[in-house]
């Protein structure tokens, strides 16, 4: 019965807590705690004021009961000549009880004191005394017995006091803890309150950081006031919407530069295919004139097919769901010296590969180190010659074109970036960002320069593994 009582009691404060704000649960548990704390403070207090003040009421009743035995065991039968007005300046009452149970009053009390067992063992066992409450007449009474001894014959001296001012002492002593441990609740509470809505200020600027990002769209900072864990806090957050606001700038640029690339050969493919369609009709277009627009339209497809495979390429982040593997850069790398030798016949290519394992995604890795080729033989005269060199992780691509401009450095790799050597060479402007990009995601780096007594020179680096290292997805 009990435990199902205070369960229903916990769920209630549960659903009583959880339906308010972090601000208010923090002040009623503090408020709920504090009153505990006021309740189990204000019960002891009041417990050990009862006790002290009911000692002390004991001690000063048996000191009187003490020296009204004196006067009583010199005549036992007149009571030692007291009487209830003699009594009355001290609001007592007396009384006498034998070790057989007989109970004697002083004469004109108005109130007659009880006997009890407690009394009666007193004045047979003749020792200690007894303190108890008693209620005579409709009222509280403290009373206390003492042994006396008359002749052989043995008494206990009954005496007694009513509890009123003590009963109003002790009333007047709840009435303060009650008033000054409501005081305290409440101002507890509303301190709480108030220590709460400050505490809790920079997670409210988070949290309306959180709304205005989701209602205009504005990825706005936020400032940061102190240097604790909630500071921290603002500080990652700010370092999110920062990351957030260049991703989405990327985005942007990427999908603006992806849309004037890919309008290009759309706007020449639709010209030509107007051209062949008008043909059909009217035969306007001179002999072999067909097959040359016909060639037209399958080399545009063609570099419409490779812009959109380096916009796959460069967007999606396959290095992240393709397991790396251990594998020799210097295999990857004399594959794609293979294609690149394809794409220039009359090139010679020097290479020199040193065994170099690394941890890789073969198909990427070869794709970066083909575009990276691609780009030698591109700018490289018809019988020029490319260095490749691979050694403790480091591959160096040195070509004998016409180098790189210095303005032209610091932009090599951005997407869609073409210099303007670069114009009137085919290609997407592509390749350069995708070999940053699967370098970078292969833990390693790649810098252009320009060779001191030849063309262009690309460095790419990547960290070389020993022979026990594991794989990693």
């Amino acid at each position: 019965m009990i435990g199902s009582w205070w369960i229903r009691l916990r769920r209630g404060i549960g659903r009583l807590v959880s339906g308010q704000s972090l601000q208010w649960r923090l002040a009623l548990l503090t408020g709920g705690s504090v009153a505990l704390s006021v309740l189990a403070v204000g019960a002891t207090s009041y417990g050990v004021t009862r006790w002290s003040l009911l000692e002390q009421l004991d001690r000063e009743l048996v000191g009187v009961a003490q020296t009204a035995s004196q006067t009583i065991s010199s005549n036992v039968s007149n009571m030692g000549g007291l009487s209830a007005d003699m009594l009355g300046a001290s609001n007592g009452l007396l009384a006498l009880v034998s070790a057989d149970g007989v109970v004697k009053q002083v004469p004109g009390q108005p109130v007659a004191l009880p006997a009890g067992a407690e009394e009666i063992t007193i004045a047979r066992m003749q020792s200690g005394s007894s303190a108890r409450t008693v209620d005579a007449d409709g009222t509280a009474y403290r009373i206390v017995s003492v042994p006396m001894t008359v002749d052989a014959d043995h008494y206990a001296v009954i005496y007694g006091r009513p509890t009123t001012a003590l009963e109003a002492t002790l009333g007047s002593l709840w009435i303060v803890l009650l008033a000054a441990g409501l005081l305290g609740i409440v101002t507890t509470t509303v301190a709480a309150l108030w220590a709460a809505q400050a505490v809790l200020a920079p997670v409210r600027r988070l949290s309306q950081a959180v709304k205005s990002v989701t209602q205009t769209d504005q990825l706005n900072p936020i400032r940061i006031y102190g240097r604790d864990d909630l500071g921290e806090l603002t500080k990652s957050f700010n370092l999110m919407l920062r990351s957030l606001q260049t991703s989405r700038e990327q985005q942007r640029q990427l999908i603006a530069d992806a849309g004037h690339e890919l309008r290009t050969p759309l706007t020449s493919m639709r010209t030509n295919i107007e051209l062949l369609l008008a043909d059909d009709k009217s035969g306007m277009l001179p002999e072999g004139a067909r097959s040359v627009i016909l060639g037209d339209v399958a080399a545009q497809l063609g570099e419409f097919s490779a812009l959109v495979g380096d916009l796959v390429a460069l967007t999606r982040d396959d290095h992240l769901q393709r397991p790396h593997e251990p594998l020799d850069m210097a295999d990857v790398t004399e594959a794609a010296v293979e294609r690149a030798r394809r794409r220039g016949p009359g090139i010679r290519f020097d290479v020199a590969l040193e065994p170099t394992p690394v941890m890789a995604d073969a198909a990427t890795l070869e794709r970066a180190i083909t575009n990276l080729l691609d780009n030698a033989v591109k700018f490289s005269p018809s019988d020029g010659t490319i260095t490749v060199t691979l050694e403790d992780g480091t591959l160096t691509i040195v070509d004998e074109g016409p180098g790189i401009a210095e303005e032209d450095l610091p932009l090599i790799f951005d997407r869609f970036y073409r210099s303007d050597r670069a114009r009137n060479t085919p290609g997407t402007g592509l390749g350069l960002s995708i070999v940053d990009h699967t370098v970078r995601a292969h833990g390693g780096s790649v810098r252009a320069s320009n060779d001191t007594e030849r063309g262009a020179k690309f460095v790419m680096r990547l960290p070389v593994i020993t022979e026990t290292a594991e794989p990693t997805l």
